[in-house]
């Protein structure tokens, strides 16, 4: 089964619990590192400075659902994704960095976002922490990581639409 199948199916478990913006499948990624706004002029430096990434593709586990910033209170609706991410991440870091990036605070956990929770009733909220107690160890699938992607993403009422500005392969 392939990662977007993947997504539809868990998000299938959780689509009835309650308020929530249900992100679709196609879109669903790991953010490696997430830059805000950027000015258009510095798209050329930042595509030159990740063509320097040189990293082994790694496979990845997909393992797990859960939830930030917990199950009581839960806003963020997640897959789990175990791999060999350390290298990746620590050269766009550093290359963006140089470009003057701030590097993240938090330690990168690597995940893809299925839901944006808006709110579970209380009559809901038992059964939805028992799914998410449920799949929290299940191991759904596996996926090569062979490349990556800078994207751009533009806001509308609607949802994110995101655009790729260039592929990078490992």
């Amino acid at each position: 089964m392939d990662f977007t199948q993947i997504v539809i199916e868990v998000q299938e478990n959780f689509k009835e619990m309650g308020k929530m913006k249900i992100v679709p499948a196609e879109l669903v990624h790991v953010t490696l590192k997430f830059l805000g706004e950027v000015d258009e002029g510095k798209i050329a430096d930042i595509e030159q400075s990740l063509e320097n990434i040189s990293c082994e593709p790694f496979i990845c586990l997909i393992k797990g659902v859960g939830v930030f910033p917990s199950v009581k209170k839960p806003r963020v609706l997640w897959l789990g994704i175990e791999g060999n991410f350390d290298p990746l991440h620590k050269q766009v870091e550093c290359y963006l960095e140089k470009e003057g990036f701030e590097p993240d605070a938090r330690e990168f956990t690597a995940h893809a976002t299925i839901a944006r929770i808006r709110h579970i009733p209380r009559s809901n909220m038992n059964q939805f922490a028992s799914i998410v107690k449920r799949t929290e160890d299940v191991e759904f699938g596996k996926f090569t990581v062979d490349n990556f992607r800078l994207k751009k993403s533009i806001l509308t009422p609607e949802g994110p639409v995101y655009e790729t500005l260039r592929e990078f392969n490992l």
